[in-house]
C-alpha cells in the first residue's frame, strides 16, 4: 500500500516539476519577446517586428498546453497545498500570455513608428522596457525558487517602473504640444509605453501568486502605485 502511495506522490511531484518547467520556459519566451521588441524599435526593423508578432502564437500555444496540464493535475484530487500550486500556475500562465501579447503590441507599433523620422524619446522607452524585462525575469526566478520574499521585492519595485512611465508620458505630452508634427509618432510611443507599464502590472500579479502559492490568502502589504498619468492636465 505504501509503495502505491509513494508512486502516486512521486508521479504528482514529477508532473508539478514539469508544469514549473513549462511555465518558466513560457516566461523566458515572453521576456525574450519584449527584449526583441525593444531592439526592433531602436533598429527600425519591420521584418524583425513581423517575426516577433508571429512568435506570439508559440506563447499562446504553450499557455493552452499548461492549462491542460493544470486540469489534469486538478482531477487527481490534490491536497490544499497542491490546489494552491495548481491555481497559481493557471494564473501565472495567463499573466505570461498577456506579457507576450503586450510585447507583440510594441513590435506592431514599432512598424507604424518607422513611418516617421526617428525620435530621441525611444531611449526613454528602451529604459522603461529594460526595467520591465528585469521585473519579469526576477519574478520568474522567485517562482522557480518558491521564494515569496523575493516575489514581494519585485512587487515593491513596480513603483519604480510606474515613476519611469509617468516621466516618459509627461515628456512625450510636452513634446507633442511644442511640435504638432510629432503628435502621431509620439502617440505610438505613448501606446508602447503603456503596454510596457502593463507588463510591469502582470509581473506584479505573478509576484502575488508566488506569495499565494506559499502563504494562501494571507494578506500582502499594500502596494505603492506611482502611475501619475491620470493626474496630468
Amino acid at each position: 500500500m505504501n509503495t502505491l502511495h509513494d508512486h502516486i506522490v512521486k508521479s504528482l511531484d514529477d508532473e508539478q516539476k514539469r508544469l514549473l518547467g513549462e511555465i518558466l520556459r513560457m516566461g523566458e519566451m515572453a521576456a525574450a519577446q519584449l527584449e526583441a521588441a525593444l531592439d526592433v524599435v531602436e533598429r527600425r526593423d519591420d521584418k524583425a517586428a513581423e517575426r516577433i508578432i508571429g512568435n506570439d502564437d508559440a506563447i499562446d500555444s504553450l499557455e493552452q498546453e499548461i492549462s491542460h496540464d493544470v486540469m489534469r493535475l486538478a482531477l487527481r484530487g490534490p491536497l490544499a497545498r497542491d490546489l494552491r500550486e495548481i491555481l497559481a500556475a493557471l494564473r501565472i500562465a495567463a499573466d505570461i500570455e498577456r506579457i507576450g501579447d503586450y510585447a507583440a503590441n510594441v513590435a506592431k507599433r514599432s512598424m507604424a513608428l518607422n513611418l516617421a523620422p526617428p525620435l530621441p524619446h525611444t531611449r526613454g522607452l528602451d529604459a522603461l522596457g529594460r526595467l520591465a524585462v528585469e521585473q519579469v525575469r526576477d519574478v520568474l526566478a522567485a517562482y522557480r525558487d518558491n521564494d515569496p520574499e523575493a516575489a514581494q521585492r519585485v512587487r515593491a519595485r513596480d513603483a519604480e517602473l510606474d515613476t519611469e512611465y509617468t516621466g516618459l508620458f509627461r515628456e512625450l505630452l510636452t513634446y507633442m504640444m511644442e511640435d504638432a508634427r510629432s503628435i502621431t509618432p509620439c502617440t505610438h510611443l505613448l501606446f508602447m509605453a503603456k503596454n510596457i507599464e502593463r507588463i510591469g502590472d502582470h509581473a506584479t500579479n505573478i509576484a502575488e501568486n508566488v506569495w499565494f502559492r506559499v502563504h494562501g490568502e494571507e494578506l500582502l502589504p499594500p502596494r505603492d502605485k506611482r502611475d501619475g498619468t491620470t493626474t496630468v492636465t
